[in-house]
């Protein structure tokens, strides 16, 4: 039978959608709620409020306390979470098969009512912040924030997901009850759920907990990008090594050229055989890590290059880097290769498929962004069918120096 076999959708009459996936050979489920909002759809003075939401989901409800929802799970052997993006967040579960029913009873309680305690509220205040605290004290994710503020300049997605101490000391109980109110409808919902489960069950038990949830006609604001001017950054921190990024604006998820990208980026910096590492590592002992990432949004992306090094060598790994980038553009990437890059790339996607949270997970990003499932066979074809040619063809292109910046981040001394 074809993957998309077991797959199965369903719409709610007010909006709400539910997919699952049919998993015989496990004894587990992982279901998650997703909400399509996130850093990006808050105002200025909102920001860090979506973040904060989901943690305060965890505080209580009419008819449980924190307690009961944190033991609710864990009594059972099964574990809740939550995690909060640039676009979208996720309350998730992951149990035995037999508890799918107080697994989406709990969720669905801290979605549909949460309580809130004001006494609550003023302690998480003080958690995020030194979440705040813990990240800028992190040089790498310090340094991302800044590089990823410099893209995005004046743009909400340049805005950090945890907010500011500023805007997140102010956030009221009315502002958390007035956030979710305009957020948390059923056509910004989805419930996503993989493993040993039936699908209309599934149907039936989100029904009882969310039928009653009022539907709701909602235009999203248009965010147009300004234009990418790109600026060196330079920091300085109390800290040993250097912190170096070297990046662009990248591509939407429906890019036409996404493959193209994620096999350059596989070729580049996939892991110790890629030539970034073996280059700058193996070759000169530069660095301990370097790597690429890639992440893509609906309308954009970010791609770069992150390396850790000791500040004398910053200029001998910015030459490098440049070099590769350069020799990528004016050679065509030898066939083996290309082949082992995607033999890479199919190999990463079929060992996800071993976790049902991975595959709940890919489940509701199909939905969010493409409004179907994509399958392993399409994602498989589209890898196979990229060639050396079009591969040169496109880093031509992006990989032109004008359209790059660079952050640093020094020692102080």
């Amino acid at each position: 039978m074809k993957e998309i076999d077991f797959v199965s959708k369903s719409t709610l009459p007010n909006g709400l959608r539910i997919v699952t996936e049919k998993i015989e050979s496990v004894k587990s489920v992982s279901i998650g709620i997703w909400v399509k909002t996130g850093g990006r759809h808050e105002t200025a003075k909102q920001a860090g409020i979506t973040h904060f939401l989901e943690h305060m989901l965890f505080k209580g409800t009419d008819k449980r306390s924190s307690f009961d929802i944190a033991l609710s799970m864990e009594s059972v052997g099964g574990y809740l979470n939550a995690f909060t993006s640039s676009e979208y967040t996720c309350y998730y579960s992951r149990c035995l098969n037999t508890q799918l029913d107080r697994a989406l009873d709990v969720l669905s309680d801290m979605v549909l009512h949460p309580a809130f305690p004001e006494e609550e509220i003023e302690k998480e205040k003080k958690v995020v912040i030194e979440e705040m605290k813990m990240y800028r004290d992190s040089p790498d994710d310090f340094l991302f924030e800044e590089f990823n503020s410099k893209i995005f300049n004046g743009h909400e997605l340049g805005r950090p997901v945890l907010g500011y101490e500023e805007t997140v000391s102010d956030f009221s109980r009315q502002d958390l009850y007035d956030y979710m109110k305009d957020r948390y409808y059923p056509g910004n919902l989805l419930v996503s759920v993989a493993g040993n489960v039936d699908h209309d069950k599934v149907v039936q038990l989100v029904t009882e907990y969310f039928e009653n949830l009022e539907a709701k006609d909602h235009d999203e604001s248009e965010q147009p990008l300004p234009e990418f001017k790109p600026e060196d950054v330079t920091l300085t921190k109390a800290i040993e090594q250097t912190h170096y990024i070297y990046g662009r604006r990248g591509l939407n998820f429906d890019h036409k050229d996404k493959y193209l990208l994620l096999l350059a980026n596989t070729i580049l910096g996939g892991g110790m055989s890629s030539r970034l590492h073996q280059n700058v590592r193996e070759k000169y002992g530069y660095c301990y890590s370097i790597q690429t990432f890639n992440q893509s949004y609906t309308d954009t992306g970010l791609w770069g290059i992150y390396v850790g090094t000791d500040k004398e060598y910053v200029d001998h790994v910015r030459e490098l880097i440049k070099k590769e980038l350069k020799q990528m553009q004016d050679e065509q990437v030898p066939e083996k290769e290309l082949a082992e890059a995607k033999s890479q790339l199919k190999g990463k996607l079929l060992l996800s498929q071993e976790s049902t949270s991975n595959r709940m997970t890919r489940l509701a990003k199909s939905e969010l962004y493409f409004g179907r499932f994509v399958t392993l066979d399409e994602l498989v074809e589209n890898i196979d069918s990229v060639t050396a040619e079009e591969i040169q063809r496109f880093v031509k292109d992006f990989f032109t120096e004008e359209d790059f910046m660079e952050a640093i981040l020094l020692p102080e001394n």
